[in-house]
C-alpha cells in the first residue's frame, strides 16, 4: 500500500526527499516546482533541480507562476492527491491549496521549530553560534512555518561546519524523516504536536550587506560568521595583495593561536587576530577566480607580517 502524493521542491536541498518517496513505494501524481532560469554564462533556461530529477524518474512536472488563480486551483485538485509534500518549494501556498490533499500538507522544515521559522534556518543557526539543529516535518497551515511538527530529527553542529556541509547533511537527514512520516500517515499513526510560542525566532533572507567580517568580534564569532555564509553570499574581507585592497571570500577557517589587533596577520600560514584569539583561514577565493586552499594561495600570493585586513 502506497500514497498518491504531490511533490512541491525546488533547490538541491529537496532531491534527497523525493528520491526517497519514490524509492519507498510512493505514487508521484505530480511534481511541482519553480520555472527554469536563465543560467550560466550563455544565460540558457536551466530547470530547478527537482525539475532534472523529476523527468529522470518520468514523473509529470508542472511549474505554474502563482497558485492563486481558480485555473492553478483546479489544476492542483484534478491530481486527487492523498498528501502534498513541500521541501523549500519557493512558494505561498494558499488556504485553499493546503485543504485540497485528503490527508493534508506537510513541510520538511531545516531547523528545530520554533527556532529559525523563515527563510535561513541553516545560515542563521550557524551563525548564532547553535549548538544544533535538524529537520522537522511540520503540518502546513497558512501561517510561516508555525504548523503542528510531527516528527523531528538532531544533528550536532560544529565549528568546522559549512553551512554547505550543513545543507547536504539536513537533506539526507529530512529524506529518511520524510518517508517514516509519510509511512505513519498512510498508516494513520502520525501524531501531531503543537509547535511552543516560547523560543520563537525568524531566519532572515541573508542580505548580502552583511557578509563583510568583522575582525574586532570574537574568533568564534569570526569562525560561525564565516561558515555560515559559506559558500553563499561568502563572507568577505579585503587583502592588500601586489600594493591594491582586493576583496576575497573566506569559505573556510578554524581557531588558532595567537593574539593581535583585529584584522592583523599573525604568520606564514594566514592566521589572523580577532577581538578575542584568532583564525586560520583554510580555504578561499579571489573575484572571478575558484576557489583554493589556503596553501596554493600563498604560493601564488605569499602573505607576511606585518599586514592588516580591512
Amino acid at each position: 500500500m502506497s500514497l498518491r502524493l504531490i511533490f512541491m521542491g525546488t533547490p538541491d536541498f529537496s532531491v534527497p526527499t523525493l528520491l526517497e518517496l519514490v524509492a519507498h513505494g510512493h505514487e508521484i501524481a505530480a511534481v511541482y516546482t519553480r520555472a527554469a532560469k536563465p543560467a550560466g554564462r550563455g544565460m540558457k533556461l536551466q530547470a530547478t533541480p527537482v525539475e532534472q530529477e523529476a523527468r529522470r524518474l518520468g514523473i509529470a512536472v508542472e511549474t505554474p507562476t502563482t497558485l492563486k488563480t481558480p485555473e492553478a486551483l483546479e489544476a492542483f485538485r484534478a491530481h486527487d492527491a492523498d498528501a502534498a509534500v513541500v521541501v523549500a518549494y519557493g512558494m505561498i501556498l494558499s488556504q485553499a491549496i493546503l485543504d485540497t490533499p485528503k490527508l493534508g500538507c506537510f513541510n520538511l522544515h531545516a531547523s528545530l521549530l520554533p527556532r529559525w521559522r523563515g527563510a535561513a534556518p541553516i545560515n542563521r543557526a550557524i551563525m548564532a553560534g547553535d549548538a544544533e539543529t535538524g529537520v522537522m516535518v511540520m503540518k502546513m497551515d497558512a501561517g510561516l512555518d508555525n504548523g503542528d511538527v510531527a516528527m523531528a530529527e538532531r544533528i550536532a553542529i560544529t565549528d568546522a561546519m559549512t553551512a554547505s556541509d550543513l545543507h547536504d547533511a539536513l537533506a539526507r537527514l529530512g529524506g529518511d524523516l520524510m518517508v517514516r512520516a509519510i509511512g505513519a500517515l498512510e498508516r494513520g499513526m502520525l501524531q501531531l504536536t503543537r509547535q511552543s510560542e516560547a523560543g520563537v525566532s525568524y531566519a532572515a533572507k541573508i542580505d548580502k550587506a552583511e557578509a563583510r567580517i568583522d575582525w574586532s568580534r570574537p574568533a568564534r564569532a569570526v569562525l560561525r560568521h564565516i561558515h555560515g555564509l559559506s559558500p553563499f553570499p561568502g563572507a568577505w574581507c579585503e587583502m592588500p595583495i601586489e600594493g591594491q585592497p582586493v576583496r576575497v571570500k573566506i569559505l573556510r577557517c578554524a581557531i588558532a593561536d595567537g593574539a593581535g589587533a583585529p584584522g592583523e596577520l599573525l604568520d606564514y600560514r594566514l592566521s589572523f587576530a580577532c577581538g578575542e584569539g584568532a583564525v586560520r583561514i583554510l580555504e578561499l577565493q579571489r573575484a572571478g577566480k575558484a576557489p583554493m586552499k589556503a596553501e596554493e594561495f600563498l604560493r601564488g600570493t605569499p602573505l607576511k607580517p606585518p599586514l592588516r585586513l580591512a
